[in-house]
Order: structure tokens, then C-alpha cells, then sequence
């Protein structure tokens, strides 16, 4: 929190003097978003029932460009979502951006430092609230307990283009890790976990074509990534290893008057480790989500959204029996799946002030555990509500 507070004091005693040097090289832009929520029998944002003022997105991101085929990009953001996330500031990217010479057709982009994840849909934009379809994005894919190490790594990234007579491709490709802080710890790892998690890497490739017509793209992209788990001195864990591997497939229809947009995921978890006794502990299982949603443009300024989202834990356990084998003692079945119809619309107001609002009807609570063993610390009812209203300011 300190350092992230000094780099937030940091960059607003240099940002006027560099915009007051060099005007055509810099740029910057920023937004803040208020809204209300509250989640009705879980306590997935608030506890209690209660509403709340907990979701507050304030942000901060510039670019400097130092030569024709060279710049910097970073991003400062503040967040306050509740339960769902770590409360507080941090450095979303900070990379360098080099524009590699066009080879064969494609234009190439290497980022180096805390580069942007972009492999997904809508993993470019979700730090961005303005840009997001929703106040709440689908969780089968975008788990909002994995919004930090999903959306940057520190490594390198390659970003590549090409467009020819037969549409548009993109090709990606990243290796790097994310930073682990202790609430990452209890949300990937367990809610007992008195230790520290750490992520040895995480592995990135994906590609997308679209046509010439543009109305639609396809694509899929794999990851593959590990962690490792250090016990504190006194912890029920004596060790363990983790390794994620996945695959995403993806598709998006666009029209004058309707958007259409569906992404599905398969995730084998892995852990091994051990218990203070000294009993061994194994977990390998795949769980599978996905969603399909459509957006219709009601008017120029208002915009409609209906979304069907559906995950489990366990694909070869989708009713969550076997959750009474859980090694932390038995949790509800319901912890093994979670499907999520949501509703929303939104009001563009102005150019840059939006006015939105979605509510969810959610049946089961198997994105409210920890991801590799699963608990019902997270109190939750079989079924439950989720709703949000979110005033949205960019400049």
C-alpha cells in the first residue's frame, strides 16, 4: 500500500511538467466510477445483505512516446470492490512498448516490463469501466478474485497483427508472473492458508481472425501456469505445488443493432503439497464454464444486456457430491457449480458519463471458494441475488 501511494504521488508531481514539455509526446486519460451495490443471501460483495458504496474504480494511465517505434504505458488505479477483490491502489502495467519493423505482413509489438494481458476478450478492457459490456463481468472466465493476476504479468509479451484479403489476425504470446499478496493467497489457495503463494510463471499464447466484413471474430487461447506454496512457521499446509493449464475458446457476431458474444473455458487444477500431520494431499480436477451473451442497442445512447453465465468446479462432478470428500471437511454441493443470469442496461448520458445498472439471479456458489481447494467459508444460500448501479466519468 505504501509504495503503491508513493507511486500515485509520484506520477502527479511529474505529470504536469511532462505534458507542460512535450505536449504531442505525451498523453494521459483517467476515469472514476461510483456506484451502489449489494448481494442478497452470499456474502459475494457485502456482508449482511447490506448496500454498500464499495465499488469505487478511480484510474490513472498515460503513454510518453520516446521515439517513432519506442514508448512507455502505465496504468494507476485505485479500487473498492467489496468482498471481491483486494481493496486498495496498485500498478495495473508499467511496460515498454517497442514497434518491431513490419516482417512478412505483420506488424509486431514487443512490451517488456508489466505488460497487459490480452488474451481473452475482454482481458484488455476490464480494468476499464467505461469499456467493460457490465458493471459485473461473467465469472466463469473473468473471476473477480483473479482480477490482479490476470490482467498483467512481469515479463515480455509479443502483439501481432496482420491484414490481408482473407480478414484480420491476431497473434499473442506472453511469459512472465504476476505478484501474490496474502489475500491472493486465501482466494487461490485456501481461506486457511497461513502461508504465502507465489507464482513461478504464467505461460500465454492466443490468436483471433476476423474477416473482412468484420461483423464477427473467433479465437481460442491456452495458459499454463504455476505456483508454489511456502508455509508460515505455524500453518496446517507444510508445502504444496500448484499448476493451472487452460484453454479458451471464443466468439463474438457484431451488427448494426445487436452485439452477440460467447467464451468457453476448460481448466485442469492441480495441487500437491502435504498437512502438518504429514498426510499427503492430492487434487487434480477440470472444471469447465462458459457464457453466451447479447447486447441490444435499444438507441444511440441506451443499450439493453441479458447474459447467461455457467461454471463447475469439477466437470466429472457438476452436481458437487463429491464435495462431501473435501479434505477441509465436508461443504454444501452447491459450492461445486454457480450459473448466473444476469440483466442490465446502460445510459450513455454524455460523451464521457454513463449511468448503469444489472442485476443477477445466481444458482449456487462455486465461484466463492478458493480455486484449487474448495471451502464454503463464503457464506452463501443455494440461491441468491447480485445487483449494481455504477455512474461512470472519463476524461
Amino acid at each position: 500500500m505504501k509504495i503503491s501511494a508513493l507511486i500515485v504521488g509520484l506520477l502527479l508531481v511529474m505529470l504536469p511538467p511532462l505534458v507542460r514539455a512535450d505536449h504531442d509526446r505525451f498523453s494521459w486519460h483517467g476515469f472514476v466510477a461510483q456506484g451502489l451495490t449489494s448481494s442478497t443471501a452470499s456474502d459475494y460483495i457485502t456482508t449482511g445483505d447490506k448496500i454498500t458504496t464499495d465499488l469505487t474504480e478511480v484510474g490513472l494511465n498515460a503513454t510518453y512516446v520516446i521515439s517513432p517505434s519506442l514508448s512507455v504505458a502505465g496504468q494507476v488505479m485505485y479500487l473498492n470492490g467489496g468482498n471481491r477483490f483486494r481493496q486498495g491502489t496498485r500498478l495495473d502495467y508499467l511496460f515498454l512498448d517497442w514497434r518491431v519493423t513490419q516482417l512478412f505482413d505483420w506488424q509486431v509489438n514487443v512490451h517488456l516490463g508489466r505488460y497487459k494481458n490480452r488474451h481473452w476478450l475482454y482481458s484488455a478492457t476490464q480494468d476499464v469501466p467505461q469499456t467493460r459490456p457490465s458493471i459485473l463481468l461473467p465469472q466463469s472466465v473473468y473471476f473477480d478474485s483473479n482480477r490482479d493476476v490476470a490482467l498483467s504479468s512481469d515479463g515480455i509479451a509479443l502483439q501481432s497483427t496482420k491484414a490481408g484479403s482473407n480478414g484480420t489476425w491476431e497473434v499473442r504470446w506472453s511469459y512472465g508472473r504476476s505478484p501474490l499478496f496474502e489475500e491472493d493467497t486465501k482466494r487461490l489457495i485456501s481461506p486457511q492458508a497461513q502461508g504465502l503463494a507465489k507464482q513461478d510463471y504464467t505461460h500465454q499464447f492466443s490468436t483471433y481472425w476476423q474477416p473482412d466484413s468484420m461483423r464477427w471474430q473467433i479465437g481460442f487461447s491456452l495458459l499454463k501456469s504455476e505456483f508454489t506454496y511456502h508455509p508460515a512457521p505455524e500453518d496446517f499446509l507444510i508445502n504444496g505445488f500448484s499448476l493451472s493449464e487452460r484453454v479458451t475458446l471464443a466468439a463474438r457476431y457484431d451488427s448494426e443493432a445487436w452485439e452477440l458474444t460467447t467464451e468457453y473455458l476448460r481448466d485442469r487444477l492441480r495441487y500437491t503439497g502435504s498437512f502438518a500431520q504429514g498426510f499427503p494431499l492430492t487434487v487434480d480436477n477440470t472444471s469447465e464454464g462458459g457464457y453466451v451473451q447479447w447486447r441490444y442497442f435499444l438507441q444511440q445512447n441506451l443499450t439493453g444486456l441479458v447474459r447467461f453465465d455457467t461454471y463447475d468446479v469439477n466437470r466429472d462432478d457438476r452436481n458437487g457430491e463429491l464435495l462431501v470428500e473435501n479434505p477441509f471437511g465436508a461443504i454444501p454441493s452447491y459450492y461445486g457449480y454457480m450459473d448466473t443470469l444476469t440483466v442490465g442496461l446502460s445510459w450513455d448520458i454524455q460523451d464521457n458519463l454513463r449511468l448503469s445498472g444489472e442485476f443477477a439471479r445466481v444458482r449456487g456458489a462455486g465461484r466463492l471458494s478458493a480455486v484449487f481447494l474448495p471451502d464454503g467459508l463464503v457464506k452463501a444460500d443455494p440461491y441468491w441475488n447480485a445487483w449494481a448501479i455504477q455512474l461512470m466519468y472519463w476524461f
